[in-house]
This record gives structure tokens, sequence and C-alpha cells, in this order.
């Protein structure tokens, strides 16, 4: 694919996986738009950049559909759209799993996700994609990961019916495993190493993920126009274990 003078939209752009993403695509030629809710965190990602003149920011809360839709008025065509948008909550045994949490996990990864791409598709091209990032936890039956499997299972269970009602847009996920960002920053640091080091000892691959993995994934979904209605499983084998 020729990235140059398409335009990316990349939700959740400001740290770990959307970062990357964003890196990736811009020195592929793309010119790309960082969405980030914090300004601030926003302008010291885009700070990273030094003034590269294919990324531009925004602040934005995605869960604001009336602000979405002014951003992608204003955005004019989008050739491709990313939605990275995460949150921290929804873990646990089931037993012991605070329910008003995971409501809080929804509202922080499935509605804002869905609310971005209803409100981009006026914008989006009509043979461009879209991909999501959803979590391997969709696809495990470990123990702790019943709510987080609900949410990330959730969009899971709608792209292909999407990518139907959609096409020509393409639509895809990502479903990552444990990467290295900072949605482990819930932990101590001292459980997280250990964390960390235990699946390094557990992988097939021998290591945790890298955000540039998922970042990885998320383009060849984009440049491959033979892929729709699947999710891509960047999990270092996780799933096997």
């Amino acid at each position: 694919m020729n990235w140059e003078n398409q335009q990316v939209v990349v939700l959740g752009g400001s740290s770990g996986i959307g970062l990357s993403t964003v890196s990736w695509l811009a020195a592929a030629g793309a010119n790309v738009t960082a969405v980030g809710r914090n300004q601030d965190k926003l302008d010291k990602a885009l700070a990273s950049f030094g003034g590269h003149g294919r990324v531009a920011g925004e602040a934005l809360d995605c869960n604001d559909r009336a602000a979405l839709e002014r951003f992608f008025a204003r955005a004019g065509k989008v050739d491709h759209l990313v939605l990275t948008l995460s949150g921290g909550e929804g873990g646990g045994l089931f037993s012991e799993l605070d329910l008003r949490a995971l409501r809080r996990g929804f509202e922080a990864k499935f509605w804002p996700q869905l609310e971005a791409a209803q409100a981009a598709l006026p914008a989006l091209r009509r043979d461009g994609s879209m991909t999501f990032v959803t979590a391997i936890s969709a696809r495990i039956a470990n123990p702790g990961v019943a709510g987080l499997g609900a949410i990330n299972g959730a969009l899971e269970s709608m792209l292909g019916t999407l990518a139907r009602e959609l096409a020509p847009l393409r639509v895809n996920a990502v479903s990552p495993g444990v990467i290295d960002t900072a949605w482990w920053d819930k932990l101590p640091e001292a459980a997280r190493t250990e964390l960390f080091e235990q699946q390094a000892r557990t992988l097939p691959v021998g290591r945790v993920g890298r955000p540039d993995d998922v970042a990885h994934a998320i383009r060849f979904l984009m440049e491959n126009t033979f892929m729709t209605g699947s999710v891509i499983e960047c999990d270092g084998g996780l799933r096997l274990t």
C-alpha cells in the first residue's frame, strides 16, 4: 500500500499501542491524527515526533458522541480508523468481581469504541478500513479474566456482521496478549515485574509483547485488502498455554 496522502485516525493514540501505531504509519508516509482524552499526555506524545508534519493531535473524550461527530465532520475524508481505546477495570475472579468496576470497564472500552466507529462512518472512505484492538482475554479461559473477556468478546462478536454490513469497508481486529504498556501501571512495580517474568518463562516466544508488535499487526490488517471480519491474535502464544 502506498501510504502517501492517506489520512488515518488513531483513537487512543497518545500512548502504548496507539502511539506505536501512529509512529509506524507516519514513518510509512501517512498523515495521522492521534486522538487522546488528556491534552497534556497528548502534547507529550506529539512532542516525541519533533514537529513531524504528518502527525497531528486532538484531545477528545470518545464517550462524548456530539464531540465525536464534530471531530469527524472537521476531519474530512478518513481512509483508515484505528480504535485502541481501553480501560483498566473488569478483571478478577468472578466470585469477587466488582460488577460496578466491570460496568466502568465497558464504559471505558466497549462503548467508546462503538460510539467512535459509528460516528466515523460518514467520513470513512467506503473501501478503507476500521481496525479494533480487543484483547486475548476474549479467547482464553484463564481464571480472573471473565469480565475482561466479556468486554473484548462483545467487540469481537460484532466483527463479522460489521464486515458484511459496511462492505466494502474492511473491519478487523487485533487481539493482544500481555503487552508492556501503561495498562499494567495499576499493579505495584514489583508485582508487574514478577508477572512479566512469569509470562516470559511461560510464553512460547519467551517474552512479553511490546507495543510495536501489535502496531505491526494493525498495519498488516490495514494494508491487506483481502482481510475483513478477521481477528489476529498477537499474544506470543498465550492462548496456547
